[in-house]
């Protein structure tokens, strides 16, 4: 079965005769047009159906090109070549991926379909998220293989709308939750109304939800969905984190997916990643050792030697380093082990289901740089036949003799700059325009004072 068919067949799905037949009817009359920009977000626009339809479907439309050179706030920064003043700010296209076209229920009368970016010349945008896995998803193809993947975002509801929360600060908010709600189903009930909305309102929109469960910090949850192919499972995760803001919005509450909102528990995007042959052979599997064939030790090894240097596209920003804390279920040594939470790559499951899960993302990760990132690495580690380490028993956060997750932006920074592997994998165009989104990053929080410093500092210094 193809992926086209697998999506088509997906209640919530559309095709192009459908939603010709129901913008006629009038009971779609909004077509969302996004791409996914280098912090994760869903950026683009709301046409007419009327429009979509005579003259976007079957050619594209167009978007400034800063919006794959700007910061979190949207101001515009230097130093992407892409993108500047002295380039004018022009135009990139948007391309809709039809495969991707789908009702959105929790707006009224409204489609979405993703888009992929191209020059006016019709040449990819190197540098777009969706772009780089695209890339890396080929180069698999190049060698017979297929990436399943999934990714399990973690986030914390609170009771406080997202006005309400900006206007105390993000200071004193309610969490939804009093107390740790980890597997609790009373816990969980007192925002089930809100978590079946999400639930239904993704399953609507085409995606196949599987179940969802509390979380240890207060107030925090976990939606989790069925595994695809790598591509649809990161357009499904962009969907879903928007559209469950979008959804708790409407309900007056909010919901954050920061990687460390808090001294509690992070919020984690743990991504699953297993390979298969074109014909759906499960590839790591094998008689080997817990498991694996030969092609699984390489890929895993790929997974150790690369993670630190690849450790920029799965923690972007300021704050997802401070999840790195032992104790709290976040990594902090680079091992693997079966089935072993206290490492950086866990192997779970068996000959179909047997996949790798890196436990290294946080919420705030943009999924397609982590997926592409974790392919590139099994890559590194299959073409060059890496010898596996031993799995790793006991509690990694003792571990004083392997390698470290990088601790602060910086240092993940200066790993990416310096690294063999992500320029042979992404190229150094690629290379040079996420450095600069850490380099902007590290000069805003440079240059922040924050409350920290005054309470400390104000009186007593």
């Amino acid at each position: 079965m193809t992926n086209q068919h697998q999506r088509a067949a997906r209640p919530g799905m559309l095709s192009l005769d459908e939603l010709r037949s129901l913008t006629a009817s009038g009971e779609i009359d909004t077509v969302v047009l996004a791409l996914t920009d280098m912090q994760g977000r869903l950026q683009g626009k709301r046409l007419s159906a009327e429009f979509f339809l005579a003259e976007v479907a079957r050619e594209f439309s167009e978007g400034c090109n800063y919006l794959l050179a700007v910061d979190v706030d949207m101001n515009t920064v230097d130093g992407y070549q892409i993108s500047s003043w002295d380039r004018g700010y022009g135009d990139f296209v948007l391309r809709p991926d039809m495969d991707t076209l789908r009702l959105i229920p929790w707006h009224p009368a409204t489609a979405l379909v993703l888009a992929d970016l191209t020059w006016l010349d019709g040449t990819p945008v190197t540098e777009s998220p969706r772009q780089i896995l695209r890339r890396q998803v080929a180069r698999l193809a190049e060698r017979g293989l297929v990436a399943l993947a999934g990714t399990e975002l973690e986030f914390i509801v609170f009771t406080d709308s997202y006005e309400q929360a900006a206007a105390k600060n993000y200071q004193d908010l309610v969490p939804a939750n009093g107390y740790n709600v980890d597997y609790s189903i009373l816990g969980t009930a007192r925002i089930e109304p809100l978590l079946r909305r999400i639930r239904n309102g993704m399953s609507g929109a085409g995606l196949y939800v599987e179940s969802a469960k509390g979380e240890c910090n207060l107030g925090q949850h976990e939606i989790a969905f069925r595994y695809a192919d790598a591509l649809t499972t990161c357009d499904n995760h962009s969907i879903y984190k928007t559209g469950a803001k979008e959804i708790a919005a409407q309900d007056g509450m909010s919901i954050t997916f920061m990687a460390k909102p808090n001294s509690r528990e992070g919020n984690s995007c743990h991504i699953h990643l297993s390979l298969r042959g074109t014909d759906g052979t499960p590839v790591l599997a094998g008689s080997g050792q817990h498991g694996l064939s030969a092609l699984g030790e390489h890929f895993l090894a790929g997974q150790l030697a690369a993670l630190r240097e690849l450790t920029l596209l799965y923690a972007p920003n300021i704050n997802s380093y401070k999840r790195y804390v032992p104790g709290s279920f976040a990594p902090t040594a680079v091992r693997w082990g079966v089935d072993n939470r206290t490492c950086a790559l866990r192997l779970v499951g068996h000959g179909h289901s047997l996949r790798a899960e890196n436990r290294t993302p946080g919420g705030d990760v943009n999924p397609y740089l982590a997926v592409a990132a974790m392919i590139a690495a099994g890559l590194h580690g299959i073409d060059n036949e890496l010898p596996l380490e031993p799995a790793f028993a006991g509690n990694a956060y003792a571990d004083d003799r392997g390698g470290r997750v990088p601790d602060t932006l910086r240092s993940a920074l200066e790993l990416w700059q310096q690294s063999k592997i992500a320029n042979a994998a992404f190229g150094p165009e690629v290379i040079e325009h996420y450095a600069n989104y850490a380099r902007v990053e590290l000069a805003a929080y440079d240059a922040a004072v924050t409350d920290w410093e005054l309470r400390r500092g104000f009186e007593r210094l």
